[in-house]
């Protein structure tokens, strides 16, 4: 990741609107901030959520709060809880997010 074109930037997630994102069940709720070509990304999930696709992104991806349950297209199934993080690569992994309790997210990408 190369991180250029702006300078110090503060953020107070809770100033920052938030984008509903519908899932199968539940919803996604993101805070988005945009420097040069980073996106970055409070997401809470509602309780119950599952994602309505399967994402090949690659992310770097911390739990703030609860848990984050990632089924990968291998079928592997991984569990990120808070204090955690996972990483994965662009067009790596398959991967799909569920947040049975609900979670909150930091999301780089």
């Amino acid at each position: 990741m190369e991180i250029t074109g702006f300078d110090f930037t503060a953020t107070d997630w809770d100033d920052v609107p938030v984008e509903r994102h519908p899932g199968e069940t539940g919803e996604a709720l993101w805070r988005t901030r945009t420097f040069g070509p980073i996106r970055v990304r409070r997401v809470d999930y509602t309780p119950g959520y599952l994602a309505d696709h399967w994402c090949r992104k690659g992310h770097v991806l911390f739990v703030l709060e609860g848990e984050l349950v990632t089924t990968l297209d291998d079928g592997r199934v991984v569990t990120t809880r808070a204090g955690s993080s996972y990483q994965v690569a662009d067009d790596r992994e398959a991967h799909r997010s569920a947040a049975p309790a609900g979670a909150r997210l930091l999301i780089v990408d």
